[in-house]
């Protein structure tokens, strides 16, 4: 079983809406499912709708013992007790970022705890909600890069079909959307 949690402070960079694209990018691929640690429980909520099984945080061992190929973990924004478990047992973590000054910011926050956890070496950071055409991602990656964790080679664009996926199992028909989520699946399936 390989375990992704997306972990990050800050809310409003699309953790969830990410883990759910993330997972419904392997869904026709291996036998997989969202573990939603997030109290909001927005993930969750939408579990009758979803094509891919949503569990809810009580259910953290029942999942973690089951025969699940891949499993992906929404956390909530902002760092909780049970965060250093998540940290422990995930084999890569993800900490989704727009590119703006106050989440280059914020970020570092999160970064300090994943060092804490020393489980910087298996986490990285995916400019999430790009704008397109905007100079300033290039700026904040730029500072970014002097971080201790390095940041995805692929980014997920601000399209409205990405928020509209939980409603749609999906963005496949979308070729910009698809294209974006392959490219970074198959990069942090290498990892």
């Amino acid at each position: 079983m390989k375990i992704y949690s997306l972990i990050h402070q800050k809310g409003g960079v699309g953790k969830s809406t990410l883990t759910f694209n993330l997972a419904n990018n392997l869904k026709n691929y291996c036998k997989i499912c969202i573990l939603d640690v997030d109290y909001q429980g927005s993930l969750y909520e939408i579990r009758e709708s979803s094509e891919i099984p949503i569990y809810h945080i009580s259910q953290l061992e029942e999942v973690r013992n089951s025969n699940y190929d891949v499993v992906f973990i929404d956390t909530p924004p902002y760092i909780f007790e049970g965060l250093e478990t998540i940290c422990d047992i995930s084999d890569h973590i993800l900490v989704p970022m727009k590119p703006g000054p106050l989440d280059m910011l914020a970020v570092k926050k999160t970064i300090q705890f994943i060092r804490e956890q020393n489980a910087q070496h298996k986490a990285s950071i995916v400019f999430n909600m790009v704008k397109p055409k905007l100079n300033l991602t290039e700026q904040i990656a730029e500072v970014v890069s002097t971080y201790e964790i390095p940041t995805t080679t692929n980014s997920i664009s601000d399209l409205v079909v990405f928020s509209k996926s939980v409603l749609t199992n999906g963005v496949e028909a979308n070729n910009n959307a698809q294209r974006q989520l392959d490219e970074l699946t198959k990069e942090l399936l290498l990892k």
